[in-house]
């Protein structure tokens, strides 16, 4: 069964101006949208301290979202975990896990950005540490019990919806880090597939059972005139990749990205697809199993009304070509 995905970082270049409502506005109004269609999740991230205002206030944005869907899951991805007080953020997740009624999904990762680190006055040393302690520390509090951390004892409630509590994902873009989700997380998001490697090779050493498959996902923009859309998108998404590609440049950590000179050599990467709908169709159909697309609308700070260009083309024209094929799509 084909699943489908929204995703959002809310960037906005400088140059487009300092108004964010009208995107934050338009991204919980997709959310609403996609869910009424059955849209499996949304992906939100965070950041801090971006000058084009990347997203840093995941938990309030998903308390938005969970006020006006039903069913779609919330996924933060990733979560800074070495940036938020352990206390206050298992108490955020299981409020939020409250207010979606059980359908969040906490992604932890331990950030690579170090201004970010300096701005919350911590330190990027810091992460291992956290990141070793997080996840044991997020199941104890949300048993609602007392226990003790650091010479106290603590409590943490209410308690989350999910039971024991909302499954911990990891992130990770280092073979270290894969070791630690087989041995902490619930589920292994890697930067870099590659990394399942290792994080099935320490899976066996623990005996445990895991998800030992990478995603099956696949980034897409839909137009009936692709070559139209990129030169109307292709800013955006230029942003978009050079401003992760500079990130990584300047703190050494693989992200996925590559900054490039314009958006002629960016699209030749095919990091940003742009296809009509028969064509997404064909991509499914030779994609493999389970196959997960999923749309990224305001990419890079693309205007937020014409991003719903890409969602109406799939409402209009791939909901009837699934239903046509006889593939499957709503979770």
């Amino acid at each position: 069964m084909v699943q489908f995905e929204l995703r959002y970082a809310l960037r906005q270049p400088e140059s487009a101006g300092d108004d964010f409502q009208p995107r934050y506005q338009t991204c919980v109004e997709q959310c609403d949208w996609a869910d009424k269609l059955g849209f499996h999740s949304v992906m939100i991230s965070e950041h801090h301290g971006s000058t084009d205002g990347y997203m840093p206030s995941p938990m309030v944005l998903g308390g938005a979202i969970a006020s006006r869907t039903k069913d779609i899951r919330i996924r933060i991805a990733s979560l800074i975990a070495p940036l938020h007080h352990p206390v206050r953020l298992a108490e955020d997740l299981a409020t939020l896990d409250i207010l979606s009624e059980g359908r969040l999904d906490p992604v932890l990762s331990g950030g690579y950005v170090g201004y970010e680190f300096d701005a919350m006055s911590t330190s990027l040393a810091a992460r291992k540490s956290c990141m070793e302690e997080i996840a044991p520390f997020l199941r104890q509090a949300w048993t609602g019990e007392p226990f003790q951390w650091q010479g106290k004892t603590i409590r943490v409630t209410p308690r989350p919806v999910q039971r024991p509590g909302p499954p911990i994902w990891m992130g990770g873009a280092s073979k270290v880090a894969a070791r630690r989700a087989a041995r902490l997380a619930d589920v292994f998001l890697p930067a870099d597939p590659e990394l399942f490697e290792a994080f099935n090779e320490e899976l066996e050493k623990l005996g445990k059972e895991g998800n030992k498959l990478a995603r099956n996902e696949h980034i897409i923009w839909l137009s009936d005139d692709p070559d139209k859309f990129w030169s109307e998108f292709g800013p955006s998404a230029l942003h978009e990749n050079n401003a992760y590609g500079k990130w990584y440049s300047d703190w050494k950590a693989w992200n996925g990205y590559i900054t490039t000179k314009d958006t002629e050599e960016l699209k030749e990467t095919g990091l940003y697809p742009v296809m009509t709908p028969d064509e997404l169709i064909k991509h499914i159909e030779t994609a493999g199993d389970d196959p997960i697309i999923m749309f990224h609308p305001m990419a890079g700070g693309f205007d937020p009304e014409r991003s719903w260009s890409s969602l109406q083309l799939f409402e209009n024209k791939v909901i009837p070509l699934l239903n046509e094929k006889g593939i499957k799509f709503k979770a």
